[in-house]
């Protein structure tokens, strides 16, 4: 039967419910992809203040770090739970068939976006190891969330709708990277997406990207990766940097799980259960010692390495992978919000690095890209969004098939070592619901 042209057209443009929800959306959208542009300004000057500080005298991170650590978490176990930690697991948890409406506000909110922004400012104030970027998918989420009280009755637009495309879009705005937030609700958010609003909600993540991108420029996150050919010669060094991101990554990935899930029981699990802010500031001073061993290299997101070793003007010891890593373990352990996007990427390319400087590759930055991909896919154990968020920061559409080949052997030798991360930690924020009452005896 041919569709009815005019009856097609009719229910289109006349019920003013439809149009209503996807001005509401777009809205939203738009609000949140503004929200994480000064999200991104804030933590940048909180980073560039503390590195400031630090100028100033050596030891002042030693002092100032454990400080900062202590205030964030004395916060959140006072006033913000739900802000702890990523922000991914907490949304994945709010989008989980057992919360309903009433208990999603423990997971995420326009009072814990907010929160969330402080926070990770705070602590990247004093110089943890922690990224920005899935505390903007909690944050982001948060916004659209509250679109829900604006929208018509009976709309179509669901919680479920607006989670997944504040979370994506999060990611969007936070990298300039709409393919990649589009793919990151497809694979680390929603495995079974709504088709009957998908157009609506993809509308609104690419929205959140563009309007990153009318802000802070058309610019990728790290500027163009120039590689002119990849042949055989790169077959070694890119399956080396591959089984190597997938081990380390699957490790951080195994320690995270396990000390933030509280197991395995021990003194030290028991300590910062009964003392979480005094071992939030042990975790500082751990992460103060490592930064000032390393000269300052593993203090912060490492966005500054990062973009140091693609220009060709940084270089770093091989040990500061390991100290890294470390960093950034306990910069989480400790319990302050924030991420692991952006040291799991420093992680990565330093690891790239240090392997093609090994293997006297020619083209460094490639290398680099494939460690950056790799090693966030085997972190993260999402490989398709990682090798799309590498490919649009460094504009290295040339090697869309290495860093997908890439990021696919890392993640597949990560799962040989650890469970997936958030949907692991999802679980441990799901056990922060109340009880459910007890069931009635039959009468």
């Amino acid at each position: 039967m041919e569709p009815r042209f005019l009856h097609n057209v009719r229910r289109e443009f006349v019920d003013w419910r439809l149009w209503v929800a996807r001005a509401v959306v777009i809205a939203m959208a738009a609000g949140a992809g503004l929200t994480i542009v000064g999200f991104t300004w804030l933590t940048e000057k909180a980073l560039g203040t503390f590195h400031a500080l630090r100028a100033v005298a050596w030891w002042l991170p030693l002092v100032w770090t454990p400080l900062c650590a202590a205030a964030v978490v004395w916060l959140i176990r006072r006033s913000f739970a739900g802000a702890a930690g990523s922000g991914i697991p907490s949304v994945i948890a709010a989008l989980d068939s057992s919360v309903d409406a009433n208990s999603r506000s423990l997971f995420v909110s326009m009072k814990l976006a907010v929160a969330k922004m402080l926070l990770t400012a705070v602590g990247l104030l004093g110089g943890l190891s922690i990224g920005r970027e899935g505390p903007s998918v909690q944050i982001a989420a948060g916004i659209m969330l509250g679109a829900k009280r604006w929208l018509p009755a009976r709309s179509a637009v669901t919680e479920h709708g607006l989670l997944v495309a504040g979370g994506a879009a999060g990611v969007a705005a936070t990298f300039n990277t709409p393919l990649a937030g589009v793919m990151f609700a497809i694979e680390g958010l929603s495995r079974a997406p709504e088709h009957r609003n998908s157009g609506l909600i993809i509308a609104g993540i690419v929205l959140a990207g563009l309007v990153a991108v009318s802000i802070l420029g058309p610019g990728t996150y790290f500027g163009a990766i120039h590689v002119p050919h990849i042949g055989l010669d790169a077959v070694l060094p890119g399956l080396l940097i591959a089984l190597c991101c997938g081990a380390l990554g699957g490790l951080l990935s195994r320690l995270l799980i396990q000390s933030l899930s509280g197991r395995p029981a021990g003194r030290i699990t028991a300590f910062r259960q009964r003392r979480p802010v005094a071992f939030a500031a042990a975790c500082g001073l751990v992460v103060a010692l490592l930064g000032v061993v390393t000269h300052g290299a593993t203090f912060g997101s490492g966005y500054t390495h990062t973009r140091g070793l693609l220009d060709g003007a940084e270089s770093t010891p091989g040990i500061f992978v390991l100290f890294k890593l470390l960093a950034t373990w306990v910069s989480a352990w400790s319990g302050v919000a924030g991420g692991v996007f952006a040291p799991a990427l420093a992680i990565g390319a330093s690891l790239g690095h240090d392997i093609g400087v090994l293997l006297s590759y020619p083209h460094a930055p490639a290398m680099i890209a494939l460690g950056m991909a790799g090693f966030l896919a085997a972190t993260t154990q999402t490989p398709l969004t990682s090798f799309i968020i590498v490919m649009e920061m460094v504009d290295g559409h040339a090697m869309v098939l290495s860093l997908m080949a890439c990021s696919l052997v890392a993640s597949a030798v990560s799962k040989t070592l650890s469970r997936p991360l958030y949907t692991s930690l999802a679980d441990v924020q799901l056990a922060r619901l109340p009880p459910a009452p007890p069931a009635k005896p039959p009468a």
